[in-house]
């Protein structure tokens, strides 16, 4: 039962929206541009470090898979306030850590509880009109993009001023005063599954099978993140050694950088709303290709760099965007689990993409990154353009 039946969606509510989800998903990225600070203080090696953002995106995929999915079952307002204020309690410890498996323990609950992001995303796309959809999820998506960005450049400012373990403590006061702003803010609604709790997660497992458009777009946006966190998780390494050397603050400035990209979203949904969403996917997993070529030069050229930092976050979030537009329009009472089949995809490759990129590093260096990352890119566009063509042969055959 709806507690309203059209719920009013407001510019004001949509641009709440996307900050939550900002911040949420910033509390998996904060320690990026933090991993050399934290490894001399907490005495970790550079290798061990990556673990910190892997298990940041692993614990955030058990999220998608375990706690995403309830915004099926219980009422969403309600959802999304407990799950804020559980992400508060993550950051909370990782601010109180004196040890590695503290932080690792801080991270993790933080991780898993900041999945809420996937609640709110669909729940905006439930209440958007059908015409304004891909505009919406647009905009919330500039919010996730920027809190990734952002949320590095904010922990590279308060840890050079003070120092790591501050940026989780005024994170923690950031996401207290948002969720107050949700709880007012926020309409009720929910959409009662007749399934219980583990009909619902198997379910989503269900939808793989079923939707040839669930599969087709996971594994896109499985090697669009993976391409994005196999720059962005050893960047910080790659920074402080010579030839540039430089400080938390310095490095989190980056995140400036990639922002550029995030602003496309609103435009990118809009496209997409007009049926362009291929064409725009084309077109990010070619620049994925592409921008690895100015990226592969990043130890020699800082210009270079920053122009790959542009050109990568741009085509991770074209691609991101053109693919949620396309599996929203499935069923609306599928939408959280449908985001959540496509999220956990994504993730997992974010997730591989860092795991593998501190190993490279420690052990090949930049260069071995670069060369791993532009064979993964063509695989992703050699797959995209064999979908496009199948498409092409279904449609001949139909006529």
């Amino acid at each position: 039962m709806n507690y309203s039946s059209s719920p009013k969606l407001s510019q004001w509510v949509i641009l709440l929206m996307a900050i939550a989800v900002g911040i949420a998903v910033a509390s998996n990225y904060y320690a990026q541009p933090l991993l050399h600070s934290i490894t001399n203080d907490l005495h970790i090696s550079t290798e061990n470090a990556g673990s910190i953002i892997t298990v940041a995106q692993f614990s955030y995929a058990l999220g998608l898979l375990f706690v995403a999915p309830l915004g099926d079952k219980i009422e969403r307002k309600t959802l999304i306030i407990l799950l804020m204020l559980l992400t508060t309690c993550g950051l909370i410890i990782s601010a109180l850590a004196n040890s590695s498996l503290m932080l690792i323990i801080g991270t993790a609950i933080a991780g898993i509880f900041s999945a809420v992001a996937q609640v709110i995303i669909p729940f905006a796309a439930t209440l958007a009109l059908p015409n304004r959809r891909g505009k919406v999820v647009g905009i919330l998506m500039s919010g996730m993009l920027l809190g990734i960005l952002l949320g590095r450049t904010f922990a590279g400012a308060i840890s050079t001023i003070v120092d790591w373990r501050t940026v989780y403590w005024v994170a923690a006061i950031i996401m207290c005063l948002i969720t107050l702003m949700l709880s007012l803010a926020l309409p009720r609604y929910s959409h009662k599954s007749d399934l219980n709790y583990w009909e619902l997660i198997f379910s989503i497992f269900g939808l793989y099978r079923r939707e040839r458009v669930l599969r087709i777009r996971s594994f896109i946006g499985a090697i669009s993140f993976a391409l994005f966190s196999l720059l962005w998780t050893p960047l910080a390494f790659l920074l402080t050694d010579a030839p540039y050397h430089y400080s938390d603050f310095v490095i989190g400035l980056f995140g400036l950088a990639g922002a550029a990209g995030a602003m496309c979203s609103p435009i990118a949904g809009r496209l997409s709303d007009k049926g362009k969403g291929n064409l725009l996917t084309t077109l990010g997993l070619t620049l994925l290709v592409l921008c690895w070529l100015p990226l592969s030069l990043a130890k020699m050229s800082l210009i270079a760099l920053i122009i790959g930092i542009i050109v990568i976050d741009f085509a991770a979030q074209i691609t991101h965007i053109s693919s949620m537009n396309d599996i929203y329009q499935g069923n609306a009472a599928m939408r959280t689990r449908l985001n959540v089949g496509y999220m956990l995809s994504y993730f997992t490759g974010g997730m591989l993409g860092s795991l593998c990129s501190t190993y490279l590093y420690a052990h090949y260096g930049w260069y071995a990154i670069a060369i791993v990352s532009i064979g993964l890119a063509i695989i992703g566009i050699m797959f995209w353009w064999y979908y496009l063509k199948t498409l092409k042969n279904s449609s001949k055959e139909g006529a």
